[in-house]
């Protein structure tokens, strides 16, 4: 496995930390050795410090010896083969200047570099490349967390809460706060809202239930601006992800008494099989189509994207929900959401069944974003 190292000392801080700790992180993520060693060829992946890149361009540059990304005309990313391209690079970045003299290396301006297609969160991006120093940190920072936002997500994701999301995430980055901190304190607040909901403290639960959804997004973007992803993370996040919905819609189901709204034993039944036995399936429709395809059912067509914005997931179902109770019938609004996962669930198993009609006629699956 090549080294990735940092070659420079850039003592501008960005998200808590200096550049050269940022790349060491990135390095340990990727399984690459970080000491400032090169391997015995002399082969390296250089990163200058007067520049912060996003990590999909090391993940890019591991794959291809010889390359050499440029911003300004200055090397930022070189993939060096030998002791002789290390010390050219080395150099150029040292002076803060373009490489001297005749090179065997690739040139690639970033100017020109293209896009990249980013499997993780399913979107084809140029990733970003900007120089540190302490007038641009908040430009940087900036770039970064919105680097690290999903092409494909839902309409409150995408839209809403961003900008409040950024600034929890400075917060938490400065105050030293580790991303599974962030999500405990999400998934207090998230059994919260499913006691205030049971009871039919609607007004309240959603309050609490917006500060779980919002504390959703910031632990994964801390995770991937400080570099702390882990395993035991991913599997809290995504795990109080994939459980908590359910419950949620039930203990509302079981509020509506207090409203004087109680729906039947038997209307109860149907909405929570409609509701919980539509989200089931839903999702393994999902799983079915990542299996067969190797990617998300959303990125398939452009279609499928734009659905993906409003589908009967927790955060398109709470402003069905938040809208009933404006007009004071939350029982209609779990009626709602119960018929929208029902249509959502139908949505979506017509695009797995046509997906493997284009498949079945030797077509190939693959994602519009690529």
């Amino acid at each position: 496995m090549v080294p990735i190292i940092a070659v420079g000392n850039n003592p501008t801080p960005i998200w808590g930390m200096d550049v050269g700790e940022r790349i060491r992180r990135i390095a340990r993520a990727f399984g690459s050795p970080d000491d400032g060693a090169a391997s015995t060829d002399g082969a390296a992946l250089l990163v200058n410090t007067r520049f912060v890149c996003d990590p999909l361009w090391l993940k890019h540059y591991r794959k291809h010896p010889g390359s050499v990304l440029t911003m300004g005309g200055v090397p930022a990313i070189a993939h060096v083969r030998n002791a002789a391209e290390r010390a050219q690079v080395e150099a150029a970045m040292a002076a803060n200047s373009p490489i001297n003299g005749d090179t065997t290396l690739t040139i690639i301006a970033h100017e020109n570099a293209g896009t990249i297609v980013n499997a993780e969160l399913r979107k084809r991006e140029t990733p970003f490349i900007l120089p540190l120093e302490p007038s641009t940190v908040r430009a940087v920072e900036r770039a970064s967390y919105f680097g690290a936002y999903k092409g494909v997500t839902d309409v409150l994701t995408k839209y809403l809460w961003p900008e409040w999301a950024l600034v929890l995430t400075r917060i938490a980055a400065r105050a030293g706060i580790t991303p599974n901190m962030v999500t405990t304190v999400g998934a207090v607040l998230c059994v919260v809202a499913t006691w205030l909901f049971w009871y039919g403290h609607y007004w309240t639960g959603m309050a609490a239930g917006l500060g779980f959804m919002v504390l959703d997004t910031v632990d994964g973007k801390l995770a991937r601006c400080t570099i702390t992803s882990s395993k035991w993370g991913n599997v809290f996040d995504h795990g109080l992800d994939l459980v908590h919905p359910p419950f949620w819609w039930y203990a509302w189901g079981v509020g509506l008494s207090a409203w004087g709204l109680a729906l039947s034993p038997a209307h109860f039944d149907l909405v929570m099989v409609a509701i919980v036995g539509g989200y089931v399936v839903q999702r393994l429709i999902e799983g079915a189509f990542m299996r067969l395809y190797g990617m998300h059912i959303h990125v398939w067509r452009k279609l499928d994207s734009d659905f993906r914005l409003i589908t009967a997931r927790r955060n398109p179902n709470m402003v069905i929900l938040f809208v009933s109770v404006i007009a004071q019938r939350p029982d209609i609004g779990l009626v709602a959401v119960a018929w929208w996962t029902i249509l959502s669930c139908l949505f979506h198993l017509v695009r797995l069944i046509q997906a493997m009609i284009v498949h079945g006629r030797k077509a190939e699956i693959s994602s519009w974003l690529a």
